[in-house]
């Protein structure tokens, strides 16, 4: 592992790359590899077994790669096995759950939306209120949010009304922030400061995520120094096609190449 090893980011699907085009933005010439599981994705319906276990094969798939930062993009995986990936890698860890709790701390009404498995595991509470005990938390889970977002329908009158129902408890609570905590809710982002309103802060988890990773490379040294084109990589476990096609509509930009890993 050296300066010029790329940062290892992975998710259990399409989500995670939102974190990647924010780290693209904000680290322009770090390498960079990604590694989404197709093919056993959604991983809300599994085990916490399960999802510890595929958390943890992929994690050590990136490993072997070589990177120098290692990067939970999945608020589902983040919950279930961030520790356990903590605990056998050799290269820092960081999570989404953690970046985003830790940029929510200016707000004093905070509220939380995400996939239903994300709200149930009380994962953003927890973290939150480690960092400042006395917020008070509202979460709201969102089911249809994801298929809106993988539809394209990120500006579209459906989206905006399913928001407004989402939203309409939260804002009964006067919050003063909203986490995003999905990483496909970025995409949705004009969309729901509209719905939400100017008094209402968002927090963006993928911003708040490249933010953290910007700072700790600094910290430690491991910044990429050099002015080369970065190398993009992704790994999928199938049907790449499709994973290209949404990609990058989730990049902004053409998605290359993708390689599939079969397990």
């Amino acid at each position: 592992m050296n300066n010029t090893s790329p940062i290892g980011v992975f998710d259990s699907g399409i989500g995670g790359l939102t974190v990647v085009r924010a780290l693209m933005e904000r680290l322009p010439f770090e390498n960079l590899v990604y590694f989404g599981d197709t093919a056993r994705v959604p991983y809300g319906v599994k085990s916490v077994e399960t999802i510890a276990h595929y958390t943890t094969q992929i994690a050590q798939f990136l490993l072997e790669k070589n990177v120098k930062l290692l990067i939970i993009a999945c608020n589902t995986m983040a919950a279930v096995a961030a520790q356990s990936v903590r605990d056998l890698s050799p290269v820092p860890v960081l999570d989404v759950i953690d970046a985003g709790a830790l940029a929510a701390r200016p707000g004093r009404r905070v509220g939380v939306i995400g996939t239903p498995t994300t709200i149930n595991s009380n994962a953003y509470a927890r973290a939150i209120h480690e960092y400042e005990p006395a917020i008070r938390i509202h979460s709201q889970a969102c089911a249809l949010f994801v298929p809106l977002v993988e539809e394209g329908w990120l500006d579209h009158e459906v989206t905006r009304l399913t928001a407004r129902e989402y939203l309409k408890p939260l804002l009964a609570e006067k919050i003063d922030t909203l986490v995003l905590g999905c990483t496909h809710y970025p995409l949705l982002k004009p969309l729901l400061q509209e719905v939400a309103g100017p008094g209402v802060a968002l927090v963006d988890s993928a911003e708040a995520m490249a933010e953290q990773a910007a700072r700790l490379l600094h910290e430690r040294g491991l910044e990429n120094t050099g002015t080369a084109p970065p190398r993009y990589d992704y790994y999928v476990t199938d049907v790449p096609l499709r994973f290209q096609t949404i990609g990058e509509r989730f990049l902004g930009r053409t998605l290359h190449p993708v390689h599939v890993v079969k397990w």
